[in-house]
């Protein structure tokens, strides 16, 4: 496979998204793929994109990147009448998708203000050891120390080590602000990024697995740090990362405390169907009325006594595994939380739609309100990123270039750090 023959391909996914011939995608899916995603999945995506956006306008040129194990990523920018966003897919040597997402179109990113790179050193690390191990990096203040470290854990899906997200990097954002105000840092690529191929072909794959092995193995490298504290290392987990930090500290006893920024506590069945309807008051129609079916026809597979390892992964959503869904059900993070005599920080956005002050914040507020040692606080202004605006949030307000807030950033260094 050829990266022009890729590049051919990949033009030609999205002229068939375009057209609505979703069948025909599918028929390029390589077995792992086509395993976990249907003609309908990409359907219901490509539709929720192109009702914020409008219609294509045009197709741009293909960005080609060599991936390994017979792998090439093609990235194909698409403009449409409102907006833009770029089709993500990994094409094997047999012309085949083992991959397919799609993105809003990415801009270069800028430092925030309330990062100064002068004040501290980067480098890259591996995370992790065997075939499964990933890149990350180490962002390490100038100085002596000893200091507070942090491990910095994404959301949930193929995230990079920074959270990239179109033209912004929250992730970023978060260690070199903290990493300014004299706190190692250390992130890095999730395993369902890098190796997204082996994941694909683990069937008994679990959030466990997606998240613990990798997080403890970044925990240990950062306590080898010689200016890092070994007893002062944190976990900093975002939306479904904070909603599993609770278990890499019960697997990892020696973490020092957790950091929960939008960790999500509803079961996340029951969250999907709420975001769905969510989105489908702002983009209203028959496809996302369609969506909504789906959703909640799978999340009732979710909640069924007859759900097993066996059941397809198409009847369940967002296209994870049973064992996934398995996993994540028989996991309560508050009550795992609870179990551990860790110090934490918990933060949430309140104009939040993907997690909510509501059906998730009040939870965590439930289950540790009480402990001296848990700090709980709401940026009023801030969506799901803690990027900070006005009204109801959007997927579209996740476009624009912007950074966290800086007052998570200062709160949390502060939390870390304590003047007094």
């Amino acid at each position: 496979m050829t990266t022009i023959d890729a590049a051919v391909i990949a033009i030609t996914v999205v002229e068939m998204a375009r057209d609505g011939r979703f069948a025909d995608i599918e028929e390029l899916f390589a077995p792992p793929l086509r395993a976990v995603v249907s003609a309908e999945t990409v359907r219901v995506a490509w539709l929720a994109e192109i009702g914020k956006s409008g219609p294509v306008s045009t197709i741009g040129e293909p960005l080609l990147d060599q991936m390994g194990e017979g792998l090439v990523r093609v990235s194909v920018p698409v403009t449409c009448e409102h907006g833009a966003l770029t089709m993500v897919m990994s094409v094997d040597n047999k012309g085949l998708l083992n991959g397919l997402r799609l993105a809003p179109s990415a801009t270069s990113w800028t430092q925030p203000t309330y990062a100064d790179p002068d004040s501290f050193d980067e480098r890259d690390v591996t995370v992790g050891s065997g075939p499964l191990a990933v890149s990350g990096t180490l962002s390490l203040p100038h100085g002596r120390g000893p200091r507070p470290g942090v491990v910095l854990l994404s959301g949930g899906g193929p995230f990079d080590r920074d959270e990239t997200s179109g033209s912004n990097k929250p992730l970023k954002d978060l260690a070199w602000g903290l990493a300014s105000r004299g706190v190692a840092v250390l992130r890095f690529d999730k395993v369902t990024y890098t190796h997204s191929r082996q994941v694909a072909n683990t069937r008994d794959f679990t959030m466990t697995d997606e998240y613990v092995p990798h997080a403890v193995a970044a925990v240990h490298l950062l306590q080898q740090q010689p200016t890092v504290d070994p007893t002062r290392v944190f976990v900093l987990g975002h939306s479904m990362g904070g909603k599993v930090a609770p278990r890499v500290a019960t697997t990892e006893a020696s973490v020092a405390g957790l950091i929960i920024l939008a960790g999500d506590a509803q079961p996340m069945q029951h969250a999907a169907i709420r975001v769905t309807r969510y989105l489908a008051q702002l983009y209203p129609g028959p496809d996302m009325e369609a969506m909504v079916e789906t959703v909640t026809r799978q999340a009732a597979m979710v909640d069924s006594p007859h759900l097993s390892p066996s059941t397809p992964t198409r009847e369940l959503p967002f296209d994870l595994s049973a064992s996934y869904w398995l996993d994540l059900r028989s996991y309560d993070p508050i009550m795992t939380a609870a179990t551990l005599d860790k110090p934490m920080l918990i933060l949430q956005g309140g104009r939040d739609y993907q997690v909510t002050v509501e059906d998730d914040l009040s939870r965590w507020k439930a289950g540790l309100d009480h402990r001296p040692d848990v700090t709980i606080r709401v940026y009023d202004a801030d969506n799901h990123l803690f990027f900070s605006g006005t009204g109801p949030s959007t997927p579209a307000e996740y476009e624009p270039a912007q950074h966290v807030d800086p007052a998570v950033v200062a709160d949390i260094a502060e939390w870390l750090m304590p003047t007094h």
